[in-house]
């Protein structure tokens, strides 16, 4: 009897272990991804993306950048941010040996055709000669540059002052011939100073035959040092035995022995396949968080594809040994990682709640990060954090949002109380500031008069409204609650009866012109960012009827620009729009306009996507939208709903598994909805109903049901 168990489970190991290699195919998330979308476009309607390989919130970025492929391949990038920026440390492989200066790099007019990229790994044709494949660890990044058969020469260059925007510090230096070392700074962004400071160590596997620098138009063979603009160094290979290079770098923003010691840690070896399944490995195990089941691969594609963008950022500062560069210039150590690229006008909308769902003590250091840099910075929180330089660009007081976002889905591992306290300073406090970047503009006019700059003030509403969620639900703090969500209700001060519209004031309280203060839109698309007060907003123009109407109105087009009076597909001020129809009574508009958004306005193609992806933000929105969850209101653990596109969606959540059934890319309208088995009328989930896991059942049609989603009102929290 023994012997006949053994047999029979020996025979079960074995056919479990035959099955083994498709499982891990099935588990491929990272070979789902195409980093191509959404890398091209004209202006404001491109994805600004990069096709290069990263690390789920990793410090490196290994692409060509955006903004220049011409300039080889940089070691920093953000992904769909929509200036110039970062683009530090370019190297560029070339056939023969270097005749004459690289100069800025551009000057050379290299082509990268053939072009390719999963989750970790790129690769590219170099001047139709030269095979390019690069793929990364979370601090370095490894280059295989394969030459053509018939050379027996080959150089790589590798840019010190040259960058995606002009820099004029940096130096290298040639440390063997097999090595170098040096730093940057970072040059702008958006027309502001980013005076950050990027140290790297690059080694080959191969001795060079020949080595060399270049400053500007002059070449200097045999040279080991170059500093300043349009300078950089060169190796030449002697291709005749092996025509293959391998190349690595490591990165630090701390010190050039940081960024030595990163290599050492992560990346001491010369395997790039190794290193590249092992980047494929961390892909899958943050892509499988969400399951989608379909048969539409194309579609497939794009969701993890979207997915994959809102694991990018922000980014890992600190190095293998704790080090970080504060937001005072000064060195600190911490056990937690510390984290930067915060892109928090644009984040704070869907990508925040996304990735506190699904990774929350990432999310938790990504909140603590926050505190530790406005705590070193002048005592306010920043808004658009770059390296640990705060830009100060955009508008309003988005932090408060982003970290009341992230207590309400789950992020939780910090120090609550000290957080509301700089989140008041922010608020309260005219003159309140990070790197001398004020936090509100305009405060002492909103506190002493209640209103401000119209989308500005809409921001800083919304900012109160999360805050006073935070308060409650974070630090039980009712009496703060309360205050600030009565001053959140100062966005009625914008109101103009006259033209039944919000409308932006002079100091004086007079009317401004219709158009003015209206930050990348319109008044026809900010009129609808009151989310925490949508049953006070339209009361306050007549009705759900007339609500319904403006939104037929904006609907009519869905790809506006900043100054066009339709709905923005591409931009933030319009994300949360289309779920407003769950609270006009008409949830069946909703359901079919995200469908038309998701099938007119994307696609995987290179020019894919409607607008910038702003470090995550529209392929957070493509995710929620799929899913048929979107979180609405600031600081509120909750989703309005729509259809979900495929059959079968498993959110592997920190505490049970979400799984929702019955989406269906053919139907669009919801008919029917249960919610753990119960029959459900609402619009709206609660996140205390699914955090621990649960099932959602819909029942789909090609036609619309005007009457399901309509006897219960979505929450407003207005007066």
């Amino acid at each position: 009897m023994r012997k006949q168990l053994y047999t029979f489970f020996l025979s079960v190991a074995i056919q479990i272990l035959s099955l083994w290699p498709a499982v891990l195919q099935a588990q491929d998330y990272s070979g789902k991804v195409n980093t191509l979308i959404g890398t091209q476009g004209n202006g404001w309607s491109s994805g600004y993306l990069y096709p290069g390989a990263t690390y789920p919130f990793g410090m490196v970025q290994f692409t060509p950048t955006y903004f220049s492929k011409q300039l080889g391949f940089v070691i920093n990038q953000l992904s769909g941010a929509g200036c110039d920026h970062m683009g530090n440390f370019p190297t560029l492989p070339l056939s023969g040996e270097l005749r004459t200066s690289p100069d800025s790099i551009i000057n050379l007019r290299a082509s990268l055709t053939k072009e390719k990229g999963t989750a970790g790994y790129y690769a590219t044709c170099v001047n139709d000669s030269i095979q390019a494949e690069l793929t990364v660890t979370e601090r370095t990044g490894m280059a295989k540059y394969s030459f053509s058969a018939n050379e027996n020469r080959g150089t790589i260059i590798i840019g010190g002052g040259v960058a995606a925007t002009p820099i004029q510090v940096a130096a290298i230096s040639i440390t063997s011939p097999t090595s170098c070392e040096g730093y940057a700074d970072g040059g702008a962004f958006c027309g502001f100073p980013t005076p950050y400071k990027v140290y790297f160590v690059a080694e080959f596997d191969a001795s060079s035959v020949s080595l060399g620098v270049w400053k500007n138009e002059r070449l200097l063979p045999g040279e080991k040092f170059a500093e300043g603009k349009n300078s950089g160094v060169y190796f030449t290979f002697d291709l005749n035995k092996k025509k293959e290079v391998l190349y690595k770098i490591g990165v630090s923003y701390v010190s050039v022995e940081n960024a030595r010691e990163n290599l050492k840690t992560e990346n001491p070896a010369w395997n790039f396949s190794s290193v590249k399944q092992s980047a494929a490995n961390k892909w899958n195990q943050y892509l499988g968080k969400i399951e989608v089941k379909g048969n539409n691969e194309d579609r497939v594609s794009q969701f993890y594809t979207h997915l994959y963008h809102s694991f990018i950022h922000p980014n890992v500062c600190s190095d293998v040994n704790g080090e970080y560069m504060g937001s005072d210039n000064k060195v600190y150590k911490s056990e937690r990682k510390y984290y930067t690229s915060f892109s928090n006008w644009d984040t704070y909308r869907t990508q925040t709640q996304l990735i506190a769902m699904l990774a929350p003590d990432v999310t938790s250091d990504i909140v603590m990060s926050h505190q530790l840099f406005a705590i070193r910075s002048g005592g306010g929180f920043p808004r658009w954090v770059l390296a640990n330089i705060e830009t100060g660009i955009m508008q309003g007081d988005p932090t408060p949002i982003l970290i009341a976002n992230a207590y309400a889905f789950g992020a939780r591992n910090y120090d609550t109380r000290s957080i509301l306290k700089t989140m008041r300073y922010g608020a309260e406090v005219p003159g309140a500031n990070s790197q001398g970047v004020l936090t509100r503009p305009g405060l002492e006019q909103y506190l002493e008069k209640g209103y401000y700059d119209a989308s500005a003030m809409q921001e800083y509403t919304s900012s109160d409204f999360a805050i006073g969620r935070y308060a409650l639900q974070a630090c039980n703090d009712e009496p703060v609650c309360n205050y600030y969500t009565n001053r959140a209700m100062k966005w009625k001060n914008l109101y103009d009866k006259e033209t039944n519209w919000l409308r932006s004031r002079n100091e004086d309280g007079s009317w401004k012109k219709q158009g003015d203060d209206w930050r990348e839109s319109t008044y026809k698309n900010y009129f609808w960012m009151v989310p925490y007060d949508l049953k006070g907003l339209l009361q306050i123009i007549g009705g759900k009827q007339e609500g319904e109407k403006r939104l037929d109105e904006l609907f009519h087009r869905l790809d506006a620009s900043y100054g066009d009076e339709w709905f923005a597909s591409g931009n933030e001020p319009s994300f949360q729009i289309p779920w407003i129809y769950n609270w006009v009574g008409a949830p069946y508009k909703a359901q079919h306009i995200i469908r038309k958004v998701l099938d007119e306005q994307y696609n995987s193609r290179p020019d894919g996507l409607p607008g910038n992806d702003d470090l995550g933000s529209m392929g957070a929105w493509y995710v929620f939208a799929n899913i048929g969850l979107f979180p609405e209101i600031p600081g509120v653990g909750g989703f309005s709903i729509n259809s979900p596109f495929f059959p079968e969606i498993i959110l592997h959540l920190a505490d049970g598994d979400l799984v929702i059934k019955g989406g269906d890319e053919r139907k669009e309208y919801i008919q029917a909805l249960k919610v753990n088995g119960k029959r459900s009328d609402s619009t709206w989930i609660d996140w205390n109903d699914i955090k621990n896991g649960g099932i959602l059942e819909y029942s789909l049609s090609p036609k619309p049901n005007k009457a399901w989603g309509t006897s219960v009102t979505p929450p407003s929290f207005g007066n």
